[in-house]
């Protein structure tokens, strides 16, 4: 039962909800963040734990048996919309471990807390949702 896993959270939108404060303690007692966004979303900023797993939402129905069974997967994305999407999947597989974090990324960060930023890389974008590598530093301008 996901009372088993989650002492904390809440139930909204048809899933078990974790803040980001409460997935980082989480992560601090062994549960796994599940890192969701495409590879070009989570390239400039990674969440700053060291029990990160990163599965893009377009591979998790192929690759979803890799994750582990045993530990807490707190899925979370750029806002915890595909996040979202990905708990409602794996608990049509059975898994009674997983989790969304409500905001994702953006909540995180506001938070404050811990991010690995990769400064070579740009993003641009109409929203946080749509950000993309743009360029990297080798390819830059001077006028950047």
């Amino acid at each position: 039962m996901k009372k088993d896993w989650f002492q904390t959270g809440f139930f909204a939108h048809g899933i078990f909800n974790l803040s980001p404060v409460e997935c980082y303690e989480l992560c601090n007692r062994g549960a796994f963040i599940v890192d969701v966004r495409e590879e070009n979303m989570c390239s400039f900023k990674m969440f700053g734990v060291g029990n990160v797993i990163y599965l893009p939402f377009s591979a998790l129905m192929q690759k979803y048996t890799e994750l582990p069974k045993d530990k807490p997967l707190i899925f979370a994305d750029t806002v915890g919309l595909k996040s979202r999407e990905s708990v409602l999947f794996m608990e049509a597989q059975h898994y009674d471990n997983v989790a969304n974090m409500a905001g994702g990324m953006v909540d995180w960060e506001r938070d404050g807390l811990p991010v690995n930023t990769d400064l070579s890389t740009r993003l641009s974008g109409s929203c946080m949702c749509q950000l993309k590598a743009r360029e990297t530093k080798r390819n830059r301008s001077k006028f950047s």
